[in-house]
């Protein structure tokens, strides 16, 4: 369990372009998050419903990204400057995305998971996102 703490904190650590401590649902680390948090089956599968939302969003993103880099016209460097703008936005898109998402899944915690992330950001040096409507009706995992 302790090298699976160690995990999330990195991921944590890895994760943050800046220092929001974001949970990476986009990411690899369903697995993770599930056992970390300890998960019910309600959260898991609203987890896996948005994990498949955020991955569609971030594809048609992902693809903006690859006709940016596909295209012509890179000769000039206000070419390269408006393409590193561009691609500046379009990443920004990407992480907002991923914020957006492990808020979500933030308003499906427990106060007592709520906490255990919220430890694990201090441990990170992250600054944890906070829960838009914090979800004191849910039970405790199971």
């Amino acid at each position: 369990m302790y090298s699976t703490l160690l995990f999330f904190a990195c991921t944590l650590l890895v994760t943050g372009q800046d220092r929001d401590c974001m949970l990476g649902l986009g990411g690899t680390a369903s697995e993770t998050i599930i056992q970390v948090f300890q998960l019910n089956k309600e959260q898991i599968a609203k987890m896996d419903e948005w994990k498949a939302a955020l991955s569609l969003e971030n594809k048609i993103i992902q693809d903006e990204i690859t006709q940016l880099f596909d295209t012509d016209g890179q000769s000039t460097e206000e070419d390269l400057q408006a393409m590193a703008s561009t691609y500046r936005g379009l990443k920004d898109k990407v992480i907002e995305n991923s914020k957006s998402y492990d808020r979500k899944l933030l308003t499906m915690f427990n106060d007592k998971q709520y906490q255990r992330y919220v430890a694990l950001c201090s441990e990170a040096k992250r600054i944890p996102m906070t829960m838009l409507t914090p979800s004191s009706d849910q039970k405790d995992p199971e």
